[in-house]
Order: structure tokens, then sequence, then C-alpha cells
């Protein structure tokens, strides 16, 4: 009798626990994944600098900082999805059957796929642009001087591959989604060249992700 009576204080316990920390109404929303993410982040840095004594300064070392941040969060996010596209989605459609259930995919997913991909493109480039002029090598990278040659490689295989995102992948793709009108002869020529432009910048990655960390470790 008093082991049932210790198993119904522990469900009840537990019960009360998950109706105060509800995660299913935090994961079933993207929307409050991302902030109780943001919020979690908030509270790591506030305790890390309370425990530590070196409290957060809002100056503009810390501005360049966050700018770096948010620069690796948008080429996560582009990146990420490059390498979706290109290990994923492109080899496996045609192994889905029937043909019909591949609309699934043009239809729904990847509309939405080349949305987040194109604008975290953009969001990498401008962020990135303006990490470096913040820290004052902007033009010294641009124009690849020495001390600044790998960064400046890496950014300028950035913009090319951005480039190849908004005026070459993205056009064809909005024809052969059917996004725009295109006839049957529009969306066979489309294909090859979103598939090309698209591989391009996967081959591009690896070259610019290694330039934009050698510069912390190995600068030229």
């Amino acid at each position: 009798m008093s082991i049932q009576y210790a198993d119904w204080r522990f469900s009840s316990s537990i019960n009360k626990i998950k109706g105060i920390f509800d995660m299913g109404a935090i994961f079933t929303s993207l929307g409050r994944t991302v902030s109780a993410g943001v919020v979690l982040l908030i509270l790591i840095v506030v305790v890390a600098g309370a425990a530590t004594g070196q409290m957060t300064r809002i100056d503009h070392a810390w501005a360049a900082f966050f700018m770096r941040w948010l620069h690796v969060l948008s080429g996560v996010m582009w990146i990420g999805l490059l390498w979706y596209l290109n290990f994923v989605q492109v080899p496996t459609m045609p192994k889905i059957q029937p043909v019909e259930s591949r609309t699934a995919i043009t239809k729904f997913i990847a509309p939405t796929v080349l949305f987040w991909f194109r604008y975290a493109a953009l969001a990498t480039v401008v962020t990135g642009l303006l990490l470096a002029f913040m820290n004052g090598y902007i033009v010294q990278a641009l124009t690849l001087r020495p001390g600044f040659i790998m960064i400046g490689v890496g950014m300028w295989m950035a913009l090319i591959m951005a480039f190849n995102v908004w005026f070459i992948i993205w056009p064809n793709q909005q024809k052969i989604l059917g996004l725009v009108d295109a006839t049957a002869e529009e969306k066979a020529a489309a294909a090859p060249k979103a598939l090309y432009a698209s591989r391009f910048n996967t081959m591009f990655s690896v070259g610019m992700l290694y330039c934009m960390v050698a510069q912390q470790n190995a600068p030229i």
C-alpha cells in the first residue's frame, strides 16, 4: 500500500512538472522554438557573466562580434540548404515512385527550401560585408591585399555563389517548379542551368569555407 502511495506521489509530481514545463507548447511551433533558443542564449550570457564577474558590455567590439554571429547563423542556413539540395533532394527525386508523388516536393517543399535558401544567401553576404566594414578590412579583403588574401578570396567566392543563387538558380527553378509561365522547352533548358549552378556552388563552398576559417588561423 505504501509503495502504491509513493508511486502515486511520484506520478503526481511528474505531472506537475510537465504542466509547468510543457515542452510540446514550445516544440510544436518553429517560432516558439527559435524564440526559446534566443531566451536560452540570453540566460547563458547573463549567468556566465554573473558567475565570472565579466558582464557583456555593449560596445563596438561586441557589435562586431554580434554581426559575426549573425553571419555564421546565416551561413549555416545557406550552406546547409545548399548541401541538402545537392546531397539529399536532387539525388532522391528520380527514385520517388510513382512519378506523381514527386509533386509533394515540387509544389510544397522545394519552393519553401528555395525561399530560405536565397534569403539566407543574401543575409550571409550582407552580414559578411558589414562585418568586414566594422572591422576595417573590407577594402583590403576585396582588393586582396597581403594579410587579407584568404578572407578576400573567400568573400569573392561567396559573392559569386550568391550571384548564382539569385540570378541563375532561382530564375531557372521558377520555370522548373511552375512558379512562372514557361513552355516545356524552356523548362527542359532551365533544368541543367539550375543544376550546374547549384553544383558549381557546392564545389565552391568547400574552398570558400576553408578560406573563411583560414583567415582566423593562417592569414596570408
